[in-house]
């Protein structure tokens, strides 16, 4: 089995260099959710400074006697022979002592410095950070914060009533990996398909950690069916437990029958999420927008799309679950692990099987978007986008899959999707050009643009190839896509 290394990041870590070998005082924040990579990304920059201090420090959810045993067992655990702090005041000293020696300090989950019971130690950072920002020179360290709630770094550190507002010297915000640094990992370790490649992404999405606990299981030469039981369904699988204790755990059930519908319905609206959610509790009205405002703006969990050229307070927004790995495990792994213990393994793992299945064929929308994307930025031939790419729908049935739009050259490229090559018929593309069509007399400011249509699918065949050729339309797939 190849060993596993750092994958992907090459811009993050490119940053993250130039900042270390500054002669001067930096202030860090690093954010991006759970899982993403943060600390990983930390850790692979710091080595390449081998003969600089660091410390290193995981803030816990707990009270201030918490975090401080937590600090002291940290400061054990990496060497640094110093007087352990007994209060705030003395753990700020004790990273302005670090800063002036040129340390690189890390505090990992600062997100819980939001907690009222821990918002005193801000202050005491705040007149340590004002110092090292007076006499830079003198405090040539570097101070990283990372943290996983964006809402809650924003308050800390972007609220101009916070002690430490403007006082960072950098950010980073974490995303998925790109899909080529997926396909990487795949290839590098066995799981080079396209069909494995939709497989993973669809649950997994860019997520570096769950790549990483698959080549730890040596799954990736196993079936779909295996890696599932592999990775969800045994008593020691890695997996089983993540969505609970990492991404439900901050909502603590309260949004659990709203994420579950629109993860098994994505591009509801509001209204389809309300009436099944009264239904559900008959005899209640459900009040959903202010379920969806903490879902969408405070836990990015959900988001709302519009369509192509609508304004930005359309009433027409569609919702989806905005992580994979979450929407996967709502819509297909939830239930069928939780019954285990009840149900044959083997039939629970039919069950999961046969909805990612059926989940994939959103997935593949979501990643030839993420696919066209990346080509465009990375200046690949293609398609050159000057907006995100996004579908149409309205209430006449126009349904398009997605348009890939260029209002520099007046170049409009119209897609349709389907999983499996045997869908891509005669009949499926004249629908689809029908489609086109009723939307094109919707906007007669395009008559003039360049008109494209593709088929995408996962893999073409020559007969899919040779139906796309004939009726005018680009045959595309995965295989073609992945950037180089």
């Amino acid at each position: 089995m190849d060993s596993w290394k750092f994958y992907g990041r090459d811009a993050e870590l490119t940053q993250l260099e130039t900042i270390l070998k500054r002669d001067r005082f930096s202030f860090v924040k690093v954010s991006g959710r759970r899982r993403i990579g943060k600390t990983t990304l930390i850790r692979e920059a710091i080595q390449r400074f081998p003969n600089r201090t660091t410390f290193y420090v995981q803030i816990p959810d707990a009270d201030p006697a918490g975090v401080l045993a937590e600090i002291r067992g940290f400061m054990e655990t990496m060497g640094l022979d110093r007087p352990s702090p007994q209060n705030f005041t003395e753990f700020g000293s004790l990273l302005a002592d670090l800063l002036a020696e040129g340390a690189i300090v890390v505090l990992d989950e600062f997100q819980y410095f939001h907690r009222k019971v821990l918002m005193p130690f801000t202050s005491s950072l705040q007149a340590v950070v004002d110092e090292c920002i007076r006499r830079p020179s003198e405090y040539p360290g570097c101070l990283i914060v990372l943290g996983s709630i964006h809402t809650e770094m924003n308050a800390l550190l972007e609220d101009r009533h916070a002690p430490l507002f403007q006082r960072t010297t950098d950010s980073m915000a974490l995303t998925h990996l790109e899909v080529r640094s997926v396909a990487e990992i795949l290839a590098h370790h066995g799981a080079g398909t396209p069909e494995a490649l939709l497989f993973y992404w669809n649950l997994f999405e860019g997520v570096p950690k769950f790549y990483r606990d698959c080549y730890e299981q040596g799954v990736y030469q196993l079936e779909r069916k295996e890696v599932l039981e592999k990775m969800f369904f045994g008593s020691s699988s890695p997996l089983k437990n993540e969505a609970e204790n990492w991404f439900l755990q901050e909502v603590r059930g309260r949004y659990s029958m709203a994420l579950k519908f629109i993860a098994e319905h994505p591009g509801c609206s509001s209204g389809d999420i309300k009436e099944a959610l009264n239904a559900h509790q008959k005899g209640s009205d459900f009040q959903i927008s202010g379920h969806l405002n903490m879902l969408v703006d405070k836990y990015a969990m959900v988001e709302k799309r519009l369509p192509i050229f609508s304004r930005h307070n359309s009433r027409s927004g569609r919702f989806y679950i905005s992580d994979n790995f979450l929407r996967s495990w709502m819509h297909a792994l939830k239930q069928p692990v939780a019954s285990v213990q009840f149900r044959p393994v083997a039939e629970l793992v039919e069950r999961a099987n046969e909805k990612l299945m059926d989940a994939e064929g959103f997935g593949l929308e979501k990643l030839v978007s993420a696919l066209y994307q990346e080509r465009s930025k990375r200046g690949v031939e293609g398609f050159p986008l000057t907006q995100r790419i996004e579908g149409y729908w309205d209430r006449s049935d126009i349904e398009i899959d997605f348009i890939a739009f260029n209002d520099e050259v007046q170049r409009i490229r119209f897609g349709t999707c389907k999983r499996a090559a045997a869908k891509v018929t005669r009949g499926e593309l004249a629908g689809f050009k029908g489609q086109v069509q009723k939307f094109l007399s919707l906007k007669p400011s395009l008559a003039s643009w360049n008109i494209e249509y593709t088929a995408i699918t996962v893999a073409h065949t020559a007969e899919s190839r040779k139906i796309c050729k004939a009726n005018g339309v680009l045959a595309e797939d995965l295989a073609s896509l992945i950037v180089p």
